[in-house]
């Protein structure tokens, strides 16, 4: 009864949508899964080859397409990492308290990885037994895998290991099985992938390039069960999805398939993410269920105080009234202090600007004395804020642009009149510069 009542608790929480991506070589396959109380539905899957070696704009356009074509654009991706990326660890911490797990990993961590001192990201889940499954992973690794999908667009909220994914989609059917089993799979690639869970080792993941019999006896060994156990295939450990596309073909490859759910449910179903929390872009709606279930409580707990005796109400608003009555002089004193110290700043500004022309304008006159040199020589010189316009004679007027602009006073500088002088010894001008550089 206990096992069948935790069943329907879990199938009612069974609410999100996920994208579950894994990498196998050089190509990605995509997998789009709803998770509602009556049943998962795959939505789609796509397989992008070559990603490694085609500019990430172009596989990210058609990742994104995709995700648009099944109404799921707005869904992050929780990614499976290539298993040679992720050292895998279970570590037993018996009476070791749910909140000090972490920080019990943590102390062990230099002993878990052979990455000697270079630097690493990590994550873990729980496990039953009192153990933690932990992912390790160089941070480099991390950074340019999370770098490759960022410029083709993709919205990444977990990196994973292939063992974390599956035995979090395990749990989406609240399975009870204390003695143990043992599933194999197909990769891409064509190996035998073996995953089981035991009493003596709560998570096994691997892969054996051997028959399916010789590595199912293999995994039976390091989970020590006994050897007339009969291994199952790994789809048959996942929630068996009431809509489900023919091309996802699930005894194929049922990975993919395993990370969405995963992504989908991770109240229910954590698995172990390697993403450094600074990077993890979490875009699901589903996302939102608790938000506006603790807006509902809210406004529970608003109508319930409003519900008090009116008696209390009038009181209370009562006294707020004197507080109000109280504190209103000061405020509307300091208010009114406030206006008149910007007024006073304002005019402050306006007088000190209008001293500082008539510095600017000598500043200007005396540059301009400087850069018209004789035999060159001015009759009239007209400067506005913004504009000087300068009237006289030079030998040669054409030079004084690029002398103009080359002073700090000056730019943009342009001829409006050039002809030869009446008396034939030079070039009347007319210039006009803008004042000031751009």
């Amino acid at each position: 009864m206990a096992l069948a009542f935790l069943k329907d608790g879990r199938k009612l929480a069974q609410f999100g949508s996920g994208v579950g991506i894994t990498i196998s070589g050089t190509d990605l396959e995509v997998v789009v899964a709803r998770a509602r109380p009556t049943g998962i539905r795959v939505l789609g899957r796509l397989a992008i080859g070559g990603f490694g070696e085609r500019p990430a704009a172009e596989w990210g356009s058609e990742y994104g397409r995709f995700l648009k074509a099944v109404g799921a654009g707005h869904l992050s991706a929780t990614v499976v990492l290539p298993r040679r990326e992720v050292v895998m660890r279970h570590v037993a911490l018996p009476g070791v308290t749910a909140r000090d797990l972490e920080s019990a990993v943590r102390l062990q961590l230099d002993s878990l990885h052979p990455y000697g001192d270079d630097d690493v990201v990590w994550g873990w889940s729980a496990l039953s037994y009192g153990s933690v499954l932990v992912g390790i992973a160089r941070r480099s690794t991390i950074e340019r895998c999370r770098e490759q999908f960022d410029a083709a667009g993709v919205a990444v909220s977990s990196f994973t290991f292939s063992a974390a994914a599956l035995h979090a989609a395990v749990r989406l059917n609240a399975r009870s099985e204390p003695d143990g089993f043992i599933a194999l799979g197909r990769t891409p690639a064509g190996a035998v992938e073996a995953y089981g869970e035991s009493p003596s080792r709560p998570v096994f993941s691997a892969e054996f390039e051997v028959a399916p019999e010789r590595a199912a006896a293999l995994a039976l060994a390091e989970l020590r069960l006994p050897p007339e156990t009969q291994p199952r295939k790994i789809e048959e450990l996942l929630p068996s999805p009431v809509l489900n596309p023919i091309e996802n073909d699930l005894s194929r490859n049922a990975l993919p398939y395993a990370a969405a759910l995963a992504g989908a449910c991770p109240h229910l179903a954590p698995a172990a993410n390697v993403l450094p929390r600074e990077y993890r872009r979490g875009r699901s709606r589903a996302a939102l269920v608790p938000t506006a279930v603790l807006a509902g409580l809210a406004l529970l707990a608003l109508i319930a105080v409003m519900a008090w005796p009116k008696f209390e109400d009038r009181r209370y608003l009562k006294m707020l009234d004197a507080e109000i009555a109280r504190v209103q002089p000061a405020a509307l004193r300091a208010a009114a202090l406030d206006r008149e110290t910007e007024r006073l700043r304002a005019r402050t500004a306006f007088v000190d600007q209008y001293r500082s022309r008539t510095r600017a304008d000598l500043d200007a006159l005396n540059e301009l004395t400087r850069l018209v040199e004789p035999p060159a020589w001015t009759n009239s010189i007209d400067l506005t804020r913004d504009t000087a316009r300068i009237n006289g004679e030079a030998p040669q007027a054409a030079p004084l642009l690029k002398i103009l602009d080359s002073s700090p006073l000056f730019r943009n500088s342009q001829m409006d009149m050039d002809q030869h002088a009446a008396a034939g010894a030079g070039e009347v001008f007319q210039i006009h510069a803008a004042r000031g550089k751009s």
